[in-house]
């Protein structure tokens, strides 16, 4: 997926594929969800918002991200 409308983009995902961490429990649904469904990208949304828009990543820029993560880059 070279360019995508992150309106539109979850409608090229398989639906039931939205997937929240176990961690998300009972809070409400304040949660990032992740589909995995297509395998060259990996897409989150807000699970807040019904239909949220959806950011998506190329395998190698998720693996960019979730590196950074593991290495607190982001941490405040």
């Amino acid at each position: 997926m070279s360019s995508y409308d992150p309106n539109t983009v979850g409608s090229s995902l398989d639906d039931t594929a939205w997937q929240r961490p176990s961690a998300c429990g009972g809070n409400g649904g304040d949660c990032v969800e992740i589909n995995l469904s297509d395998p060259d990208v990996v897409a989150l949304r807000d699970s807040k918002i019904g239909r949220s828009p959806a950011l998506v990543f190329d395998n190698r820029e998720w693996a960019a991200f979730a590196g950074a993560l593991r290495e607190g880059q982001f941490d405040r």
